[in-house]
């Protein structure tokens, strides 16, 4: 056996919680369990048919070679103008706009570009699994800014300003949220924005769930609050969690020419183009028919309510009612220390495993995400689904003593 070693950079990393506990899920059912997965962040509906139909004809008209790297100019138009609807009129160039491989491609892209050794970013917890790995791989270092349940797990002025030290060198915003569902109001936003206009660093936000939005929550824009600050703001949004196209691999970022720049070399090196077919599916997508987005979107908040309900009735769990994305994030402290079958549950990771075996049911433990003690839920799944496995998670706490 050879004793060639792996790079020393991937001893910083941990693999995907949500990826494994999915894979998990995916080989208990291949045994013949009956498992019912509430892991995966993506929704179940299918990707919508005017965007299918735009993909085939993308084919059949010859969409099948490289791209420039950065996306095809038409779409990064388009996406200049849906942002600038969206964003409050506040716009960007298409030499602005780089087309990545999903959203989270377009992170690892500003990770590489924008941090290094002795540099830190701040990060609120409970936080995505991937923004803290992404920062230590490439040398740099995570700063946890604890956020509470009381808060609405939103980052608070004075968390952020303690944070801050002579060697932060971002912010990385995620409203709404994954894991928590939260989102920041404006009130909430402009009172983090105005501490970081004291201070010189970039600001990162995270939208792809910018479209998720329920119970008549008004969500508003990092860059529509603070235009003045657009020169070291990043927005990055994509097409697969508003349209059902997580599969198809299309995000993209908003930034300043020089970050624009940087991230289009960085993929000129090593993915060159999103795949051709896929950049013209998210065309359609973008200028197509929005109905089927008004429909899922209130299908998401139906399912909310139901869950959310659920939950909040079996002893020993809570959540709040997430005002976007599609996740309860359920605090199950309260269960940590009792027994099954002799055995005594030590932690969240022990329970998400006890409800994995006991009710066949997968959930992500909260550690993954910085909350030890919680779980996170997703509802993007049937409402029958939920129905059935919440009863077998309130069968499966009952017989913990």
């Amino acid at each position: 056996m050879s004793t060639l070693k792996l790079a020393s950079r991937l001893d910083v990393i941990k693999p995907s919680a949500t990826i494994a506990v999915a894979q998990k899920a995916r080989e208990l059912s291949a045994a013949g369990k009956d498992v019912l997965s509430f892991s995966l962040g993506e929704p179940d509906f299918p990707t919508p048919e005017s965007i299918c139909e735009a993909a085939h004809a993308a084919i059949r008209a010859g969409a099948t070679h490289y791209t420039t790297a950065r996306g095809v100019q038409e779409l990064r138009e388009v996406i200049v103008e849906t942002s600038a609807k969206r964003r409050g009129g506040v716009r960007h160039r298409p030499e602005e706009v780089v087309v990545t491989v999903g959203a989270k491609h377009a992170l690892f892209n500003l990770a590489l570009a924008l941090y290094g050794p002795g540099d830190e970013v701040i990060i609120p917890a409970p936080y995505w699994v991937s923004y803290p790995e992404q920062v230590r791989l490439v040398g740099a270092t995570a700063v946890i800014a604890e956020t509470t349940e009381e808060q609405g797990f939103r980052l608070q002025p004075e968390t952020l300003r303690a944070a801050i030290t002579d060697r932060t060198r971002a912010l990385i915003l995620c409203t709404p949220s994954n894991p928590t569902g939260s989102a920041y109001d404006a009130d909430s936003l402009k009172a983090l924005l105005e501490v970081c206009a004291e201070h010189d660093f970039w600001i990162i936000v995270d939208e792809i769930y910018g479209e998720l939005i329920y119970g008549g929550f008004e969500n508003r824009s990092a860059l529509e609050l603070a235009p003045e600050l657009k020169d070291r703001m990043v927005v990055v949004d994509g097409v697969s969690k508003t349209y059902a196209m997580t599969g198809w691999r299309i995000g993209w970022l908003l930034a300043p020419t020089q970050v624009a720049n940087a991230c289009d070399t960085l993929q000129s090196q090593s993915t060159s183009n999103p795949t051709a077919v896929a950049q013209y599916a998210a065309l359609a997508a973008l200028t197509g028919p929005q109905e089927p987005v008004v429909e899922m979107c209130a299908a998401f908040e139906r399912r909310r309510d139901l869950i959310i309900g659920r939950i909040n009735a079996i002893d020993g769990l809570h959540a709040r009612m997430p005002e976007g994305a599609f996740y309860a994030f359920v605090d199950a402290r309260a269960l940590v220390g009792r027994h099954a079958a002799g055995k005594r549950i030590e932690s969240d990771v022990d329970l998400a495993g006890y409800l994995l075996d006991e009710a066949c049911c997968a959930l992500v433990p909260g550690t993954a995400f910085g909350a030890p003690g919680y779980l996170r839920m997703s509802y993007a799944t049937s409402e029958d689904q939920i129905e059935t496995g919440m009863a077998r998670i309130a069968a499966a706490v009952a017989k913990l003593s």
